[in-house]
């Protein structure tokens, strides 16, 4: 069979269709024997290939043809039960890396923002369990100020149309963020104006409590969980969130080398995976 051919295959009763040459990626697997008709338990049935064994961890193995990298749902459980299609398919490599259960398992990540209000100026500060969640979220918060004198500030929750300044914010550590928002004065009867603005959301805010308000809204949509709320000091009156989701190992793609010369060698790689919506 040329490896142009489009294959059908039924497997247990969920029908799939691939190249031929994507079946033909581990030459010694049974599922290349398939096509020379060689192994009796893939019969050709009505132009199909019937395999009677689970089609829907036949899906992740056709993936993982495809794609040479396993990536599994965050929810996925059945390891053991993935591991023993790919014996049965012959898949050693696919097989090698599922007994690497460790580096498969999602991690339950942990993050925690904190809230001050004094005032008129709101600071918080948010920490996490994941450097690189930090990492994005300080991409995705910016911080500005603007100056004006005390007797001409109006009081609002959004920027003026007048051009603001950048401010870093404030990484004590890799793994925790430091912003404020809100007015207070400066030297010669000025009154700085800070305002955050959190992506995608295009809104400059000013107000602590929005502002906190768009910070819980972003992490919920990022697949975090609110678990608990608490009152860390009482004279500052500091608000505990404490938020939950379970995340896969960052970044991690696990591919197969097709160099001839490191045939049949596992090779784990983190990358950038794509997240899926």
């Amino acid at each position: 069979m040329s490896n142009q051919d489009v294959v059908v295959l039924n497997v247990g009763g969920m029908t799939f269709t691939t190249w031929a040459s994507t079946l033909q990626q581990f030459p010694e697997s049974r599922l290349a024997r398939m096509l020379n008709g060689s192994d009796r338990d893939f019969r050709l049935m009505n132009g199909q290939f019937f395999v009677d064994r689970d089609g829907v961890l036949f899906s992740y193995i056709l993936d993982f043809l495809r794609t040479l990298q396993l990536l599994l749902p965050t929810n996925f459980s059945d390891y053991q039960r993935l591991q023993r299609e790919a014996d049965f398919y012959e898949l050693n490599s696919l097989a090698d890396i599922l007994s690497q259960e460790n580096l498969l398992k999602p991690r339950l990540e942990i993050l925690e923002v904190r809230f001050l209000l004094q005032e008129t100026q709101a600071f918080i500060r948010i920490f996490g369990s994941c450097s690189s969640t930090i990492e994005e979220l300080a991409g995705r918060i910016s911080m500005f100020t603007e100056q004006q004198l005390g007797q001409g500030w109006h009081n609002n929750s959004f920027a003026s149309q007048k051009p603001l300044n950048s401010v870093p914010l404030e990484r004590p550590s890799h793994h925790d963020l430091v912003f404020q928002c809100g007015t207070d004065y400066s030297v010669a009867d000025q009154l700085v104006a800070r305002y955050v603005s959190i992506k995608p959301d295009a809104r400059k805010l000013i107000n602590g409590t929005n502002v906190l308000g768009l910070l819980v809204d972003t992490l919920l949509k990022e697949g975090f969980h609110l678990v608990s709320t608490r009152t860390v000091s009482n004279e500052e009156k500091v608000e505990c969130y404490s938020f939950e989701r379970m995340k896969r190992a960052e970044g991690l793609a696990i591919a197969v080398s097709q160099n001839p010369e490191n045939a049949g060698i596992v090779q784990i790689k983190r990358s950038q995976v794509q997240k899926r919506k």
